[in-house]
């Protein structure tokens, strides 16, 4: 499989974990004024549920096709796709962090 292909996936899989990161933290700042102010012990089985969910979901996005392809005997793709995966979070990391401070 062609590097270019698998930096699309990588960036594309980046993308989304940013997205839903994104908007979960925006779930999170409004969950207050969605549900109003609750201190009980439902308000920490839904986070810990949408951590769980959080978990899966990223897991899925940076783990899902790097376990496929090493499964399928694709060793050396399954690695250079996760080694993509990893920089591209970290540029996203690094751009939001930017914008951030530009902002700030």
């Amino acid at each position: 499989m062609k590097n270019s292909k698998l930096f699309l996936i990588s960036f594309l899989n980046s993308l989304g974990v940013l997205v839903y990161v994104s908007l979960v933290v925006t779930f999170m700042s409004n969950a207050e004024k969605i549900f109003g102010k609750n201190n009980n012990s439902l308000t920490g089985i839904i986070i810990l549920l949408l951590f769980i969910l959080s978990a899966l979901i990223t897991a899925s996005l940076v783990l899902g096709r790097p376990v496929l392809y090493y499964l399928d005997s694709k060793k050396p793709e399954a690695i250079k796709l996760l080694l993509y995966t990893i920089g591209d979070l970290f540029l996203l990391l690094i751009i939001v962090s930017v914008i951030f401070l530009a902002v700030k």
